[in-house]
């Protein structure tokens, strides 16, 4: 993962969050982040996803409601 976005999900406290995604849904969001050839656009992007895992129930602007089976705990 890159340093910026781990930084990002560490210092909002969505670490958790993150980690209770599916595998697809937190690949897709990297590789969305990672594609941003702006840095305006690799912060706004950022952004969402922070933002879908603060909500808890968005994934990429779409309702989700998946379970939080992927949790590391």
């Amino acid at each position: 993962m890159p340093g910026d976005v781990q930084e990002a999900i560490t210092s909002s406290g969505l670490q958790q969050e993150y980690d209770s995604r599916p595998p697809y849904q937190r690949n897709d969001y990297i590789g969305w982040i990672t594609k941003a050839k702006r840095t305006e656009t690799r912060q706004k992007r950022i952004e969402q996803m922070l933002s879908e895992l603060k909500v808890g129930n968005v994934y990429m602007k779409m309702s989700w409601s998946g379970q939080n089976k992927y949790s590391n705990k």
